[in-house]
């Protein structure tokens, strides 16, 4: 059987058969399970994708790619700084104490911390702050809050805003709250309520004085680099033994390890689409066999062998299912597309770290899907070609 009568075979089963409608219908219904599958898969992963890269950047902003902290009182000072920045001359640190405190505006208190920073350091390590120190001088006891702070306590600028602190007694015994007003000075907004809420900044000679910090202590250092994950084995071998380095993600490793086990369970489930979809091209490839086994079993008797019949059938199932996926790619990309150009879908800010969706699809998983979804539409192909290979032909003439 030449390749030309293959391809002819593959047409003439696809048409629409009048006596037989249930036949097309079922491979129409197989086409648009592909499609819907692969379309849908598209978009989820493109969304999961978006929101794990939107976590990743705000987290990475607020957390500080990485952090220098003492093991013991003290250890962190002006003098490793320097030292830091001499070895380190690519890098950006910035020096920052801190309290938790409780802030007070009326009868409204809501719990956070306060860093005491210099703020022309901080901007150079923190994007979403620059924005809101560039233009403001700060003095001491100015504070800069989060956009979420101002919005509780319905403040504005340069209103006073009260901080309690909490102060150990010497003796270690009881602990008195030390209270001192602020100026707000600026506002922030990183697009995480959560630490909008809780984080406010203040001068370091400000903070230092409250605490009764020596003023070349710290609590830690900030540090800015752009390849955490190689610059923290190089700072960690300059550090004494007395501090250690800290990367962002540390803080965030069960967080993420669910978003990724997430984004695994919904590939799968939504792969079990395109699978119910293939059971669609299994069946009709089988009612096709069962219709017609008289034509089989005549071109196996005019010399056709069962490898060329066999091929018939499982190019018909690839037909069927490479249509889908190239449906369903279209369909998804245009989605993803439309979805990433237009503000369709609108998300609460002080749920997700954006407003609008975030997409991103990358090669590894749109690979993946295509490959998935073809190797499900092959295997479903190859039983009924097997079977179409099997038919008996002295029983099939005799009985037809």
């Amino acid at each position: 059987m030449k390749h030309s009568v293959v391809t002819y075979l593959v047409k003439r089963f696809l048409r629409f058969d009048k006596e037989q409608p249930f036949i097309f219908i079922s491979a129409l219904l197989a086409f648009l399970g592909i499609t819907l599958g692969v379309m849908v898969l598209l978009i989820a992963m493109a969304l999961m994708n978006g929101f794990d890269k939107e976590f990743k950047h705000k987290l990475t902003i607020m957390n500080y790619p990485l952090t220098i902290l003492p093991k013991f009182y003290g250890s962190v000072n002006q003098n490793l700084l320097i030292d830091l920045e001499s070895k380190f001359p690519n890098l950006k640190f910035s020096p920052y104490v801190q309290s938790s405190v409780m802030a007070r505006s009326g009868r409204k208190l809501e719990g956070g911390y306060l860093f005491g920073v210099n703020f022309d350091d901080e901007k150079s390590v923190n994007s979403v702050l620059k924005k809101a120190i560039d233009g403001h001088h700060f003095k001491k006891f100015d504070v800069l809050i989060g956009h979420s702070l101002k919005e509780e306590f319905d403040l504005n600028t340069n209103d006073k805003l009260m901080y309690i602190f909490t102060n150990l007694e010497p003796g270690g015994l009881s602990v008195t709250p030390k209270i001192k007003r602020f100026h707000v000075r600026s506002v922030f907004d990183s697009g995480l309520s959560a630490y909008d809420k809780a984080y406010s900044y203040t001068t370091l000679a400000s903070l230092q004085l409250i605490l009764n910090m020596p003023r070349n202590e710290y609590d830690g250092i900030h540090i800015y680099s752009q390849n955490p994950h190689e610059d923290i084995k190089r700072i960690q071998k300059a550090l004494p033994i007395t501090t250690t380095v800290k990367g962002w993600w540390e803080d965030n490793l069960n967080f993420f390890a669910a978003l990724e086990m997430e984004k695994t369970s919904l590939f799968i489930v939504l792969m079990l689409i395109i699978l119910i979809a293939a059971i669609n091209i299994i069946s009709s490839l089988l009612m096709t066999v069962m219709n017609r086994r008289g034509e089989i079993a005549l071109l196996l008797s005019l010399g056709a062998t069962t490898g060329e019949v066999k091929k018939v059938f499982l190019y018909l199932g690839v037909v069927i299912g490479i249509g889908g996926i190239i449906a369903g790619t279209v369909l998804g990309l245009s989605g993803i597309w439309i979805l990433s150009n237009f503000d369709i879908v609108s998300l609460p800010k002080d749920v997700y770290p954006t407003s609008t969706l975030p997409l991103d699809l990358s090669l590894w998983d749109f690979f993946m899907i295509i490959v998935g979804a073809f190797v499900i539409v092959v295997a479903s192909s190859y039983y009924p070609a097997k079977k179409a290979s099997e038919v008996d032909i002295l029983t099939v003439l005799r009985n037809e």
